[in-house]
């Protein structure tokens, strides 16, 4: 039998539920029947648990009333297997370069990673559509350069055909879209899951998008795990990126989130998908958790948060 106090501090606990409850249902309101794209890599794809607890939270955000589109990497899957296989591998500016049988590697890797999102969505009640760039020419692309040079079947996407999309949410179908595209020869090519996700956003005119990756957010200080900005508008972004304080790996994407929203995404959030129910904490709470670009019209919805604090 508990005693007061625990009684007392045991209501308390069913209290803060109820409060977090109620600080979503703005969020809910607004955001319902929306389209929100989440790109989904990085370490967390490689720990089942990890996986499960964010396919939860995306098919929660489904189940609430949002349009959720899932686009998925697999680079650390890949690098993994390529390796296994002991393929020679070749860099150019850092990057992997892709040749025909690198292509067939990743391609086979993000099937299987595709489908075993698709079944755990299956699992949690929810009727999901795996699909590849290729079907139906979903992604269609022309070959990408690293600073002019070729680094093989990698691709820039260069029309999206959002029937296949836009059909498959009237249809009250999750999609979960693989990043492997077509170019005008039918040629496949390796998509930067980055980029898709930008480029399916845009098309679609999401009213978010969001990356799940391995980090917290843009800081202001990359020694200081307390200077996560919380959210900054694309001249803000720009500001830093001119300062030197957006740079190396967090450039392109920073750069990805910015070509979204003046290409008419509403909002664009990056999260760390290590931290359980970071993309519902982010979407569904005043604070928030990572950082979120808007454009330079919009209000900012943490009016108590000031650049870089």
């Amino acid at each position: 039998m508990l005693m007061k106090g625990q009684q007392n501090l045991h209501m308390e606990k069913w209290i803060e539920k109820g409060d977090v409850l109620i600080e979503a249902l703005p969020y809910i309101q607004r955001f319902n029947r929306k389209i929100i794209v989440v790109k989904y890599g990085g370490s967390a794809m490689l720990d089942e648990d990890f996986m499960t607890s964010v396919i939860q939270d995306i098919t929660l955000l489904k189940l609430v009333g949002f349009k959720p589109i899932i686009v998925h990497g697999g680079g650390k899957a890949i690098s993994r297997h390529i390796d296994r296989l002991g393929m020679d591998t070749k860099f150019i500016n850092g990057l992997r370069v892709t040749d025909d049988e690198t292509l067939d590697a990743a391609e086979m890797v993000l099937n299987s990673v595709n489908k075993k999102l698709v079944q755990i969505v299956e699992q949690l009640g929810v009727r999901a559509i795996g699909i590849s760039g290729k079907d139906g020419r979903l992604l269609t692309v022309k070959k990408k350069l690293s600073e002019g040079e070729d680094i093989g079947y990698v691709g820039e996407v260069t029309k999206v055909n959002t029937d296949i999309l836009l059909d498959l949410l009237e249809k009250d179908f999750l999609p979960i879209v693989c990043p492997i595209g077509l170019d005008e020869n039918f040629h496949g090519y390796n998509i930067n899951a980055d980029d898709a996700a930008s480029a399916i956003a845009e098309a679609v005119k999401a009213e978010k998008l969001a990356f799940l990756t391995d980090t917290e957010g843009v800081y202001m200080d990359p020694d200081n795990a307390a200077s996560v900005i919380s959210e900054m508008t694309v001249s803000e972004a720009q500001k830093l990126i001119d300062d030197g304080i957006i740079a190396g790996g967090m450039l392109p994407k920073i750069k990805n989130c910015m070509g979204a929203i003046k290409n008419g995404v509403s909002r664009v959030h990056i999260l760390d998908g290590r931290i359980p129910h970071s993309i519902l904490l982010e979407i569904f709470t005043n604070k928030g958790i990572g950082t979120a670009i808007l454009d330079d019209e919009q209000e900012k919805f943490y009016t108590d948060t000031e650049l870089g604090k």
